[in-house]
């Protein structure tokens, strides 16, 4: 086992003094135990990474913790005989940093039971552009297509479209098949997005409706933001169309009626994607590395850091300045 004694961490703190993050420099011991044992390649920036490592949310349920949802890279060490050395793996969720160390280090060590074997048709790269985000995009299609959504529903909408989630959730979702529409406050991106695949580009005045109920528009689609736009959403779906939620840059809120489920059967599904059964998590890796693979992720992967990057990053995403994907490198 190769193992620096000492390796950079990006650390998250909360002491009486207030919250503080930063790199330091720690050992394997000082890390959450774990089974496997990993050299770190890539991480990326997600909301939740950004709300942790500023203190802009409450993320961590424990300190300190080294920061990052996300991680791929090679084992260097394992008790478990399904991992060996050289593997190529990923992680995402699964309580990193919230209740345990996560990818902003050389290393991480996990359990066993959390560790995915890299599916052939990825790289850690795009493992790594697709993170957690590109897992919460095709958690939410899986969810709807389970929930029997079909494309002659009509088109999914995707707000916050030029999010990470929402970015990957336009280029999966017309991958699978599906007609897509994309909603954005930022129209300068319109090309972007087109790009990715989407059909039709709309203002975030399309959602901007507070009637409880209003003509069929969408087939059903997916919501990152929240409050008013997700309402809005939920009032233009087609009978029996699928919502997914999977995020609150918005608002938490949810100002709605029950019109739409008793109308016309809408459904509102749940995203959690830190939870996710070991079953669901293989079948949508399976996907993300084939059928549902995005053909766009050099596109969409728009900025590459380091440790010492992040906390511009993390600055830039709570403004509202960023869009698509920021690789993190740490081989």
């Amino acid at each position: 086992m190769d193992i620096q004694a000492a390796f950079p961490a990006f650390r998250i703190h909360d002491v009486p003094a207030g919250h503080h993050a930063g790199i330091e420099s720690i050992a394997l011991d000082d890390l959450s135990p774990g089974e496997v044992v990993i050299r770190v390649a890539f991480s990326s920036v997600n909301y939740k990474d950004a709300l942790a490592g500023t203190g802009e949310g409450k993320i961590l349920r424990r300190f300190p913790l080294v920061g990052g949802i996300d991680v791929a890279g090679h084992v260097v060490a394992s008790t478990d005989p399904a991992f060996r050395d050289g593997d190529a793996v990923l992680v995402t969720g699964c309580g990193l940093s919230e209740t345990r160390d996560g990818g902003y280090a050389a290393y991480a060590r996990l359990p066993a039971e959390w560790v995915i074997p890299l599916p052939s048709g990825l790289s850690l790269r795009e493992s790594m552009i697709l993170g957690t985000a590109g897992f919460t995009a095709a958690l939410a299609l899986y969810r709807m297509l389970d929930n029997r959504q079909v494309p002659a529903l009509g088109p999914l909408a995707v707000t916050g479209a030029t999010g990470g989630v929402g970015s990957l959730a336009v280029d999966i979702f017309s991958r699978a098949g599906f007609e897509v529409h994309a909603i954005s406050g930022k129209p300068e991106q319109a090309a972007f997005l087109t790009s990715l695949g989407a059909t039709q580009v709309l203002g975030r005045e399309a959602l901007a409706t507070g009637r409880p109920m209003e003509s069929v528009r969408f087939g059903g689609g997916l919501d990152n933001v929240g409050g008013a736009m997700l309402s809005s959403l939920l009032a233009q779906t087609a009978a029996y169309g699928n919502v997914a939620s999977a995020g609150l840059v918005a608002s938490h809120d949810l100002p709605t009626t029950v019109m739409p489920f008793i109308i016309r059967g809408v459904s509102l599904l749940g995203v959690a994607s830190a939870g996710t059964a070991r079953g669901i998590r293989d079948d949508i890796w399976r996907h993300l590395a084939d059928d549902w693979k995005p053909g766009h992720l050099e596109l969409i992967c728009r900025h590459e850091t380091t440790l010492e990057g992040l906390p511009e990053v993390f600055k830039r995403m709570l403004s509202g300045q960023s869009f698509g994907r920021t690789l993190v490198r740490l081989g």
